[in-house]
């Protein structure tokens, strides 16, 4: 088997254009500020095998950074956070929605059976001299049997 990575990228960004929360959607980690409003950005983090059952085949656990931002200069200033978490709420609620991300992947490991669990971290980020308010999951995705064990 080889990883579909196009496939199980394109079902984490679908489910954030979907949203309709987004003025843009990327599929990787962009290294300038965006426009205006919100925008996601989704990329590979990390790929590691994990412990399986499979006895001739290894399990790869893929953890996706899924990044919401805006500009910390919006306003109204107290919307920033209501309206970031708005979104992180859909996005949450639709990739444990879509548990096996339409039949690519096992699992979405929500609980961290495999090591991290779903997260949500807010935060700060200063790309192209702008402050941006910025909220990051950590979708952890489970990949059965990806790489075969030759002896």
């Amino acid at each position: 088997m080889t990883l579909n990575i196009t496939g199980i990228l394109d079902g984490v960004v679908s489910h954030a254009m979907a949203s309709g929360q987004f003025e843009q959607v990327n599929g990787h980690e962009p290294a300038n500020a965006p426009a205006h409003g919100l925008t996601a950005a989704v990329w590979t983090d990390t790929v590691q095998a994990v412990r399986s059952s499979g006895l001739s085949s290894t399990t790869a656990l893929l953890v996706f950074n899924v990044r919401v931002y805006t500009s910390s200069q919006a306003e109204p200033a107290d919307a920033i956070d209501p309206n970031m978490l708005a979104a992180i709420d859909d996005l949450c609620a639709a990739y444990i929605g879509d548990f096996t991300l339409g039949g690519l992947v096992r699992q979405i490991d929500v609980l961290g059976a495999h090591g991290q669990p779903l997260l949500v971290r807010a935060g700060y980020i200063q790309q192209s001299g702008a402050i941006l308010r910025v909220m990051t999951i950590t979708l952890p995705v489970i990949v059965n049997d990806l790489w075969e064990q030759v002896a």
